[in-house]
């Protein structure tokens, strides 16, 4: 079997072709459904390159670099074929060089299995190094955890600091051999792969947090975890007083129970961690004081929302501010200097809203920014701030560039027992005030997760295609607090399922939607919901879109049986009747409204054997259905050419199914 390098440099050799191939003649499913153009550019230290990653043929992707002055071209620094290698995303180390995350799926005889490792390679696409250790022979086991960077080390030319997951060997007394395991950290130069230690590996370790200057001030721990290694979601913190190595009792996190403080960040010049914890019932960013003090204080909460994340920027990840959605992204930022430059570039981009400064450089006098909005994929640019120029850089989404695309609306409408429920809706463009149109609730998935305002290539297909479409954010999303949230979408699935249905009502009440042309669509949770609102409500929608859904609940969760985190599932999906009356192929006899299924063969989050399940039950009960599966892709489906498959299908299938011309 050849090794990782071996497989990344024959796709160096390989992958300039598909770069090269011909886009296909414009249409909705193919420029709807193909991945970014321009996807995760960085910005290197010096502010006078970047590098970005492109889809190539199937699953496959390229990193490129380009110079920003007038007239550079772009060079591959490294492709990958995605069958299973993929490039997640690459940073600057160096003015020259990069560090990617690499990661993957196979199929074995037991089952999947996934991957991580991180490489470096020069801007040009020489020296390729795998930074990871792959495991050796002798080990215990394989590990499969490649590692993550902790540290940047901004002062430095090529180093870092990463985590790696060490494999006690059976070769104990010689060169190779070991009887460590557990997480630790190393110091490793990228062109040579040398390694020092920095943090002996722990079993119990669950991660470690820099301050952005080469110094692991915290570490977690995973306090109880089962015999399988199952974790239990509570990780005890430590910490580190400056220029001290003994570590002190930070606090916990319980993540079945969402209390704590959860640490994310390390302030060096505040000497604080910035972390999470709730307050009123919400997610709110904390600082607590590293000098020995503890000293706790409030950085911001919002009265109405979870707050996000924190807003960091340049290789020493520096906390700039917060960010927060109610019905769009909002970021408040904690820098005065940060906030005046954003506040002018905004008020020079009025038409794309959604501005977020993606990278800066190391004397962050050049910033890479991000602008769009509902109707525009969005557009790099590049500010000089010395000489206050903003240069327009490179579409997200070349394949749509000149299209007229549809408005979304931010809307609220009432559930069954008259509690407001927020959403997204979006028209077909052009049809502002339009009323009778085919229409399509669209679930998001999660279920702890949440719809944003913002460009959306699955709605905007379908409203291109004519179709209203709503997007609920239900009762059982994140993002609104604890009592939005309930016990999550799956336990509480009753009054999750019941939003989604109101919005159907809601749609035909207000006039947009022809009942006789209402359909359901969904994606992994969005899928179950789709198919559980057939199953609850037969005659609501007329047909049924469901891509990875979960279909069964009791066989979800033992699908993640010897995974670490069995027991997070199993606490967010439960147990009880629940799993009988929530599970829509176990009631698959009442959907009435014909069902389409899609899903990859490598999916870990949702197993196929759901829509295979699922497909079965409806075939028996006499419910036309078709399942349509691909061996090579995961859950996310990141492949243009079958993601423009499923959009026009499911277009076909709609129109079919309702009569829609």
């Amino acid at each position: 079997m050849p090794t990782l390098l071996q497989v990344l440099v024959l796709a160096l050799s390989t992958g300039a072709a598909a770069l090269a191939a011909s886009p296909e003649p414009f249409d909705a499913a193919a420029a709807f459904g193909a991945r970014e153009d321009v996807g995760r550019m960085r910005l290197s230290p010096d502010g006078r390159s970047v590098a970005y990653i492109v889809p190539t043929a199937g699953p496959g992707s390229a990193v490129l670099t380009l110079e920003l002055a007038e007239g550079s071209k772009a060079k591959i620094a490294l492709v990958s074929t995605g069958k299973p290698e993929r490039v997640a995303g690459c940073h600057w180390v160096s003015n020259e060089r990069l560090v990617c995350a690499v990661d993957g799926i196979k199929k074995l005889s037991d089952g999947l299995w996934s991957f991580s490792r991180l490489v470096a390679v020069d801007r040009t696409g020489t020296n390729l190094q795998n930074l990871s250790d792959e495991g050796l022979d002798t080990g215990h086991y394989h590990g499969n955890y490649g590692g993550e960077v902790v540290d940047w080390l901004p002062d430095s030319d090529g180093e870092i600091l990463m985590d790696h997951w060490s494999v006690p060997s059976a070769s104990l007394g010689t060169r190779a051999g070991s009887w460590r395991e557990g997480l630790g950290i190393d110091r490793v130069d990228t062109r040579t792969k040398a390694a020092k230690p920095v943090e002996m590996p722990l079993e119990s370790a669950a991660v470690y947090i820099s301050d952005g200057r080469g110094n692991i001030r915290i570490r977690g721990r995973h306090l109880r975890r089962t015999a399988d290694y199952e974790s239990t979601g509570v990780i005890g913190y430590q910490y580190r007083k400056k220029g001290s190595r003994e570590w002190l009792e930070l606090g916990e996190i319980d993540m079945l129970a969402e209390s704590g403080f959860d640490p994310a960040a390390v302030d060096p010049e505040k000497d604080v961690a910035y972390g999470f914890k709730k307050k009123d019932g919400r997610w709110a960013v904390f600082s607590v004081s590293l000098d020995g003090s503890s000293t706790e204080q409030l950085v911001y909460a919002h009265p109405d929302v979870d707050v996000l994340g924190l807003f960091r920027i340049g290789r020493a990840n520096r906390v700039v501010g917060v960010t927060y959605a109610t019905d769009v992204v909002h970021t408040v930022y904690l820098d005065p200097d940060i906030e005046r430059v954003m506040s002018s570039l905004a008020h020079a981009l009025p038409q794309q809203p959604l501005l977020t400064l993606v990278e800066a450089s190391a004397d962050e006098q050049v910033l890479l920014i991000h602008s769009g909005s509902d109707d525009d994929p969005g557009v790099y640019y590049v500010y000089d701030r010395p000489n206050k120029k903003l240069r327009t850089f490179l579409v997200s989404r070349d394949g749509l560039e000149g299209r007229r695309l549809a408005k979304v609306r931010s809307i609220h409408y009432p559930a069954a027992d008259g509690v407001l429920v927020p959403g997204y809706l979006t028209l077909p463009p052009g049809k502002e005030d339009a009323k009778g149109l085919p229409a399509i609730v669209l679930p998001h998935g999660g279920p702890s997760a949440r719809d944003y305002w913002g460009f959306d290539w699955l709605s905007q297909f379908f409203a291109a295609q004519g179709f209203a479409v709503l997007q609920p954010n239900f009762r059982g999303s994140a993002g609104y607090g604890d009592a939005w949230i309930k016990e999550n979408g799956f336990k509480s699935w009753r009054v999750a399922i019941g939003d989604v249905l109101d919005a159907g009502h809601w749609l035909c009440a207000q006039g947009i939607a022809d009942p006789s042309r209402l359909s359901v669509v969904g994606w992994s949770y969005g899928g179950y919901a789709a198919l559980q609102s057939a199953v609850v409500e037969p005659g609501l929608f007329k047909a049924v879109v469901a891509i990875a859904p979960v279909t069964d609940l009791e066989t979800f969760k033992e699908s993640h049986r010897g995974r670490t985190n069995f027991l997070l599932v199993e606490h967010e999906v439960g147990d009880g009747p629940q799993l009988r009356d929530g599970s829509p192929a176990r009631n698959a006899g009442k959907i009435k409204a014909p069902v389409l299924l899609f899903h990859g063969a490598l999916d870990l989050n949702v197993d196929i054997k759901q829509s295979r399940l699922m497909a079965e039950r409806l075939t028996k009960a006499g419910v036309r259905n078709e399942l349509v599966t691909w061996d090579h892709l995961d859950h996310q489906l990141d492949d243009s050419a079958a993601r423009a498959q499923m959009l026009r299908k499911s277009d076909e299938f709609l129109r079919g199914a309702i009569g829609s011309n």
